[in-house]
């Protein structure tokens, strides 16, 4: 049985790929800080569904479940080596950060604490302690000021927009050093608006569908002039599932020294986009949660945000080549399957 650290497990990704590589024989071993970003409820329902008796959540101490979890912060570097040296990993999927765009402006230090020497904590425990590939999350976000529609794994990620962002184009940077220097498999994923049951209460699909249900109005940025490529989280899991066991190699013959790209290396280091690769457009979206609830929402349009981009639509040839798989989930049944479990987990509490 190969055994898996998932960290972030509590949130929305890490708590569906726990369940999905349970179903597939991994041993997952899962850990989290728990912090207050958005409701610790939800944080503590999503450990309860696997089964961790959330009352005895203690620092750094394991709860056996269907997974192992410890409550543990990455920037505690030696609970962090511990852990590894304990556990022997042979695969690390890390899924923990501090999200969102706009808390990015209000909070940027919690960025860097959280992504930037948190992740180089990750890397420094997979240094001392050899794993067979790090599959880490990085962001769509990367790609700030560029232009180029469908965005590319290769094409200029050098202007990020909010510090968010250059905190996952540093997670990037920093892989490559560790795959160079000390053989570190690394795998960066940049994430396209992951969406679905148990998503954050912070994203567009929850907020709109919490207003529409309470009968309250809602904020629509861009005057609605805006598109994004919305991914299933099914999709998104299956898709990193089959990933962890294709680690990069040393040598990629895809990658020429003397005209590099950021996607490949001679370094056992690769970057794919994770996406659906359809873009939608924001007005069709809300119509489609006001067509699963039957009502529709009290919509307010402002202008821009700051930080904020009018389109993401992610170029994914690269990774469907390489796994085998593209994501399924049409846009309509994904947001019938949020809404029911809104309905269901949420209205009732």
């Amino acid at each position: 049985m190969k055994k898996i650290l998932i960290t972030g497990a509590a949130g929305f990704i890490g708590y569906h790929l726990s369940k999905k590589l349970i179903s597939n024989g991994y041993q997952v071993v899962g850990i989290d800080n728990i912090n207050d970003y958005y409701d610790v409820n939800l944080k503590l329902a999503r450990l309860k569904n696997l089964n961790i008796d959330t009352s005895k959540l203690n620092d750094n101490e394991e709860i056996c479940g269907d997974i192992i979890f410890s409550k543990l912060d990455l920037t505690n570097l030696e609970a962090l080596k511990e852990l590894f040296k304990k556990h022997q990993f042979d695969y690390v999927v890390n899924l923990a950060a501090q999200a969102g765009v706009r808390y990015s402006l209000i909070n940027p230090h919690s960025y860097v604490d959280n992504n930037i020497t948190g992740f180089l904590n990750l890397l420094e425990a997979c240094r001392a302690y050899p794993v067979k590939h790090l599959v880490f999350a990085s962001s769509s976000s990367v790609y700030g000021l560029s232009k180029e529609i469908p965005f590319n794994e290769d094409s200029s990620a050098d202007h990020p927009l909010a510090i968010y962002a250059a905190s996952k184009k540093a997670n990037e940077m920093m892989a490559h050093s560790y795959a160079h220097l000390f053989n570190v498999p690394c795998t960066g994923l940049r994430f396209f608006t992951v969406y679905g049951p148990w998503g954050r209460p912070d994203m567009a699909l929850y907020i709109f569908t919490k207003a529409i249900v309470e009968d309250k109005e809602f904020e629509i940025f861009n005057n609605g002039n805006m598109s994004r490529d919305f991914t299933y989280i099914d999709d998104i899991v299956e898709s990193v599932k089959r990933l962890i066991p294709l680690a990069p190699k040393r040598d990629n013959p895809k990658f020429d020294v003397k005209q590099p790209t950021p996607s490949k290396s001679t370094a056992p280091y690769q970057i794919f986009n994770i996406g659906n690769n359809n873009p939608i457009l924001l007005m069709d979206f809300v119509e489609a949660i006001e067509k699963a609830l039957g009502k529709k929402g009290k919509r307010v349009f402002k202008p821009m945000q700051p930080g904020d981009v009018a389109s993401t639509y992610a170029n994914v040839e690269s990774l469907f080549d390489y796994i085998n798989f593209k994501p399924e989930t049409k846009i309509e049944d994904g947001i019938n399957k949020f809404v029911e479990y809104y309905l269901k987990h949420v209205v009732k509490e």
